[in-house]
């Protein structure tokens, strides 16, 4: 399964270069401007978390970083934002584009090794 940056984002990128475009066709050297939109595509588009059975893989601009399964300790889960992996080693692995509310995917394709906060748990007696 693959989880995406929303590629709505594109939309606010395109409007970026829009407003950016008076300036930098007005003023020489100001062109460099273009940089940012396109720097911004470019993330939205590469950023993402493949997840199969076996492994994580989440991908930035530069780079990706491929976590198996019996690496991760815990998921940390912020309010807003995306979902981070935590390693044994206590290092820390942002999953882009992975939220809370796929939480239940994401413990569908561990396997059991992670577990569902969300599922509803037996009532002690």
């Amino acid at each position: 399964m693959i989880f995406r940056v929303p590629t709505s984002g594109l939309i606010a990128v395109g409007f970026l270069a829009l407003c950016a475009t008076p300036l930098a066709t007005t003023v020489p050297g100001l062109a460099v401007l273009y940089v940012i939109p396109v720097a911004l595509a470019a993330w939205v588009i590469r950023s993402r978390t493949v997840v199969d059975a076996n492994r994580l893989v989440p991908r930035r601009l530069f780079g990706a970083t491929t976590l198996a399964w019996t690496e991760i300790a815990s998921l940390k889960l912020p309010k807003r934002g995306w979902v981070t992996a935590v390693r044994a080693d206590g290092g820390e692995v942002p999953l882009p584009g992975v939220r809370l509310r796929h939480l239940p995917m994401l413990a569908a394709l561990s396997g059991g090794r992670l577990d569902d906060p969300t599922a509803e748990r037996p009532a002690a007696e």
